[in-house]
């Protein structure tokens, strides 16, 4: 098992936080907290949920939004997910801080359902 395959590989950092699970999601994988996913994982690298208020402290660390590029138009798509400061992981008591400001986001972020036919 490759580390990036393994599902417990964040455990430790999200111990003052709480449980975390991890499902594939598009090519990356999501983080979950219960059935809420505050954040994604691509190339190692975590993204949470932000928000206008919760997203400043990301920018004031100069970290950057979660791009990719729309194969159907060649559009460069930017969302609203961040990459954790690079100190936080290696901050679990902190970072704990930040994933309940991004599970906050998630929980007051109305999902969008699948049209049933």
């Amino acid at each position: 098992m490759t580390p990036a395959s393994d599902p417990r590989r964040f455990d430790d950092l999200f111990a003052e936080f709480g449980p975390i699970r991890l499902k594939r999601f598009f090519g990356g994988e999501g983080i979950y907290a219960g059935e809420t996913m505050i954040g994604m994982v691509f190339d190692d690298r975590i993204y949470f949920k932000t928000d206008e208020k919760t997203r400043k402290p990301f920018l004031a660390e100069r970290c950057a939004p979660f791009s990719f590029l729309k194969r159907s138009t060649g559009e460069t798509i930017v969302t609203g997910w961040y990459a954790l400061p690079d100190r936080l992981y290696d901050d679990p008591e902190e970072l704990a801080r930040w994933a309940r400001a991004a599970l906050k986001v998630a929980t007051a972020t109305p999902t969008k359902r699948r049209k049933t036919p």
